[in-house]
This record gives C-alpha cells, sequence and structure tokens, in this order.
C-alpha cells in the first residue's frame, strides 16, 4: 500500500486524540473526520509504519446517523483537507454522541492505560452567574444550544504572506476563515478587523468585562506587546480574578466557573477541608481552586498555591489576600514538593497530612516523581483536575502505588466539538498514615 492510494473501511472505534479507528488486513487505520459505524473512503496519507497506517476521509459511503452539518462550515468534508480549520475535530458529530465518545475515550484510558476499575461521567458546562460572564449577560449564562460561541480565548496566526487565521488541521499552515464559531461573538467581530500584521501569532482575549483585547505576538520577539500584561478581571461565583491577559485562563466562557463548582463538591465528597490544615493547589495560576480551597476551610485558612509563572502568582497573592493563612509561591512543582517533604518538621507534617491537596497540572500531567512526592506529604485526599486522559490514567495508577483510590472520574465537556474533555477525581487516602 502506497500513500495516496484510496480503500473502503469500516470505522469501528474512536482514538485519544481526535482520530477514529478502522482496520485493513489486521493494521489499525487512524482517520479523522468520521465516527465508528460509519462506511469511509479513504486516502492512505501515511503507510511507513508497519503497525498502523493514517488516511484522510474522500466520501462517506454509510453515514451514521449522528453525522450533522459540521458547526464550523469550512471544516466540513466539502473543503479540500489542506484548508479546513482546526480545532473542531468532533464538529460533524451530534453533540451527545459527542459527550459518548469522549467518555469512551475516558473510560479505555482509565482500563487500558491505568489498569483501573473506576466509574466515569460526563456532563456539559454548568451555568453561571449572570455578573459573572460579561458580554451580554443573561445571553451567555448557560450553553448554547449548539454548543457554539463558547472559546474566550482564541489564538490565530500570521504567515510570511500576511495571512491570518488559524492553523488548518493537523498543520502549521494558515487558513484564513470568514467565521470563528467556537468563539463567543464579540471576539469573532474583532477577528474580522483585525489590521495586517507581521508574521507571528495573534491571540484574542475576551474576559468577563467583554472588550476583546488584542495581543501581538511576533516572531522572533523576546516578548508580546505589553497589552499581554495588562491586569483582566475574571468573575467566577461572585469573586473576582485579576490575571494578566495574556495569562493562563480557562477557554470556555462557563468553564471556570463549572470547575470551580465541582472543586468545590469535591472537597465537600472528600469530607470537607479541615479549618486547622494545611491545603495546597499546586499548578495553581492565579488561586482559582485555592479559593474554593478558602471557602471549604474558613477565613482562618492556611492554603499555599505553587505556580511556576511569577506574573500569575502576583496575582494569586492579591486574589487571595482575604485569607490571611494564604500565600503564593513560584516556582516548579515538583522541585517545592521536593522542598517541603525533606524541610517540614513533624507539626508541619501533621497539618499537611490533615489538608486536601488540589493538582491541576498542564496536559503531560502531574508525573511520577511529583506523585511520589505528594503521596509521601499522605494528605487526608487529592482532588485531581486534568485536562489529558492518558495523563489522569497513568498519574491515578501511579497514586494508587501509594495508596490513594480513585472514587469516580467525573468528565465535563468544556470543548464542544472538539476531542478534548476535562475531568475531575477525588483519591482518598487507603492506607494508616505512618
Amino acid at each position: 500500500m502506497d500513500a495516496a492510494d484510496e480503500i473502503d473501511l469500516d470505522v469501528t472505534g474512536v482514538a485519544h486524540g481526535g482520530v477514529f479507528v478502522a482496520r485493513r488486513e489486521g493494521r489499525v487505520v487512524f482517520v479523522p473526520d468520521t465516527m465508528p459505524g460509519e462506511r469511509v473512503r479513504v486516502r492512505v496519507t501515511d503507510a511507513r509504519k508497519a503497525s498502523f497506517w493514517r488516511g484522510e476521509v474522500v466520501r462517506v459511503l454509510d453515514a451514521s446517523p449522528d453525522r450533522q452539518p459540521h458547526v464550523w462550515a469550512q471544516a466540513g468534508l466539502d473543503h479540500p483537507a489542506e484548508r479546513r480549520p482546526g480545532g473542531a475535530d468532533f464538529g460533524h458529530i451530534a453533540l451527545a454522541r459527542q459527550r459518548e465518545l469522549k467518555l469512551q475515550v475516558v473510560r479505555d484510558a482509565l482500563t487500558r492505560i491505568g489498569r483501573l476499575d473506576v466509574p466515569a461521567t460526563i456532563e456539559a458546562a454548568s451555568p453561571a452567574l449572570v455578573g459573572d460572564i460579561g458580554g451580554d449577560g443573561a445571553a451567555h449564562a448557560t450553553e448554547t444550544a449548539d454548543a457554539s460561541g463558547w472559546r474566550t480565548r482564541v489564538r490565530l496566526h500570521v504567515d510570511a504572506d500576511g495571512n491570518i487565521g488559524p492553523y488548518a488541521a493537523r498543520s502549521h499552515t494558515v487558513v484564513t476563515v470568514d467565521e470563528l464559531p467556537l468563539a463567543v461573538p464579540e471576539i469573532g467581530l474583532a477577528a474580522s478587523r483585525l489590521p495586517a500584521a507581521p508574521p507571528g501569532r495573534i491571540d484574542l482575549v475576551r474576559p468577563s468585562d467583554g472588550r476583546v483585547r488584542v495581543i501581538l505576538r511576533p516572531d522572533g520577539a523576546k516578548a508580546p506587546d505589553r497589552s499581554a500584561r495588562e491586569r483582566v478581571v475574571e468573575r467566577v461565583a461572585g469573586r473576582a480574578f485579576g490575571l494578566d491577559a495574556g495569562g493562563f485562563w480557562q477557554v470556555h466562557r462557563l468553564a471556570a466557573s463549572t470547575l470551580f463548582g465541582i472543586v468545590s463538591e469535591a472537597l465537600r465528597d472528600a469530607g470537607g477541608a479541615d479549618p486547622d490544615a494545611h491545603h495546597l493547589d499546586l499548578y495553581g495560576g492565579v488561586g482559582l481552586f485555592a479559593a474554593a480551597l478558602g471557602e471549604a476551610a474558613g477565613p482562618a485558612a492556611r492554603i499555599t498555591t505553587v505556580e511556576s509563572d511569577s506574573r500569575a502568582t502576583e496575582h494569586a497573592r492579591r486574589n487571595l489576600s482575604e485569607w490571611t493563612g494564604a500565600s503564593a509561591e513560584t516556582g516548579r512543582v515538583e522541585r517545592w514538593l521536593e522542598r517541603t517533604v525533606t524541610g517540614a518538621g513533624a507539626a508541619e507534617r501533621d497539618r499537611l497530612a490533615a489538608g486536601i491537596v488540589v493538582l491541576d497540572p498542564p496536559r503531560s500531567g502531574v508525573g511520577v516523581a511529583a506523585t511520589a512526592r505528594v503521596a509521601e506529604l499522605q494528605p487526608a485526599a487529592v482532588v485531581y483536575v486534568a485536562c489529558d486522559p492518558v495523563a489522569l490514567a497513568r498519574d491515578l495508577a501511579a497514586f494508587r502505588e501509594h495508596g490513594y483510590e480513585a472514587q469516580t472520574v467525573r468528565a465535563v465537556d468544556l470543548f464542544p466539538h472538539s476531542h478534548h474533555v476535562e475531568s475531575v477525581t477525588v483519591l482518598r487516602r487507603t492506607r494508616p498514615r505512618r
């Protein structure tokens, strides 16, 4: 078989990463833009591996009843593959089926990667307080009927010819587009009015005040323009969280409030946050989950949030100022944990063992070394917020080796029409404290 050959395949499964699974003479073929239950004609794009091939759909021969017109018209099969924008790889699938497939990916990772028998569920984003949303308020307080218009942060690219747009799917080719249907309307309007820009990136950010910030990140520049450091405010559960316009914040307009609520429930499920304990928020950003810990433990709560981004740490100190026992430290989580494990005295170890650790790591997960260090502190419980199901499964398996068992995995669809999925789980200490 050579690249560019065409074959007819029956699609039988979904794989992590937004592609689907078919088989040809015992060999796996990964194909995007389809779904289980479909028969498709596929052009082979990569036949170099003996164990698997990659292909692209040329024609749908037998469509699933869950196929719908693509939510982003330009990403549909009637456009050339090299001109389809990325970021909406599930946009051709009915929303309910998207969520079934995402849950299947989460469950598969737990069983196949983690060797775990842990129940998992999936749900949509939760409604938010109208005052937390910004823009036109009430219209944004719940998910739209088709789960579009949710991105409050969009990254576009500028190529050497001055074209501005997203990358094509699975490519670094810039494609110009007429619409950004996954973005909130304010960002779509701002994108349509962008002037010429040098090659590089353009970030569009719409915080809770409803005004879009345009941040230029030219290739070769040592830093983005000064607008990236403008302090903006996001509102969650009636609280204000300051951060840099160019700093990290959840992308879905309902994500921060949804996760704040789920983490707060998880803290209650873990038995509550002891007001006399020392609680940790690791990979803490600007303090979103540290605030959830503070609300659970009370005004005298002792909370430490750790984050490698010094600007985020500065904002976290201000965001958590109502708790006199709260501190925000800049550093790599792994190194901070190592210092704490080796340097804490007996009384401090007791406070940490009575506390709860919240983890919100990057896509790569916590990792074996940091997992071991967290377990050495012997916290009463761990609340893990994950953006990658495979990394989550690996980390949960590592925690199990150290005496921490996951109770359930609560997946949340905070990235509709894409393959991404967020998950929250509570781990409890199952061995007596040493």
